[in-house]
């Protein structure tokens, strides 16, 4: 989940870093997030993604369907859990899926990753200090997209923040010809706009 604060060129995105002992990426400042759990294919999630979304989400399937409520209701336990944000304004289009990437083969841990662009202001919690964080990911922060491309990230956290820079200029997100995504499920990578 990619939560913003603002909009356009004072727009603050919210990160966090993963505990240096951690299995995957240790110490590297992420979004919040994780992974689709059993329990998330049967959450009651309200519909915030708009039929170009869910229609982008279907688009070069690797391995099982893919359930676009079970992702959005994934993403929003996620952040509840990591950060004590929780939605508060379920308004229709509130989460733009906006990137989506494969980990390369022979990586210790792979993921299918989708990313969903949100605003701060639909979520209640403490936004300043995330008393009912669970501890997960520590110094959590909004920050400026500039000084967030500052920080030990992952390689593509780093393309998703430029991805945002280069299109945060509207009054809504406006992606450049599609969703990018990164497609290492085969032998050869390659970038796609879906």
């Amino acid at each position: 989940m990619i939560v913003l604060q603002g909009w356009g060129d004072g727009a603050k995105v919210l990160m966090g870093q993963r505990a240096a002992g951690a299995a995957f990426m240790p110490s590297k400042f992420v979004f919040p997030g994780g992974r689709v759990d059993e329990e998330d294919h049967a959450a009651d999630v309200p519909d915030l993604l708009s039929p170009t979304c869910q229609t982008s989400l279907h688009l070069h399937p690797a391995g099982a369907p893919i359930n676009p409520r079970a992702l959005v209701a994934a993403g929003l336990r996620e952040l509840a859990e990591e950060t004590g944000l929780h939605l508060t304004q379920p308004r229709a289009n509130a989460l733009r899926f906006v990137f989506r990437a494969i980990t390369p083969p022979g990586r210790l841990r792979r993921f299918d990753a989708r990313f969903f662009l949100a605003r701060a202001q639909d979520f209640g919690g403490d936004h300043a200090g995330f008393s009912a964080a669970s501890g997960e990911l520590s110094h959590l922060q909004w920050l400026p997209l500039i000084d967030a491309r500052a920080l030990d990230l992952p390689f593509i956290t780093r393309v998703i923040l430029a991805e945002l820079e280069a299109n945060l200029t509207g009054a809504d997100w406006e992606g450049t010809g599609g969703v990018p995504f990164f497609d290492n499920s085969g032998p050869h990578p390659a970038f796609l706009r879906l």
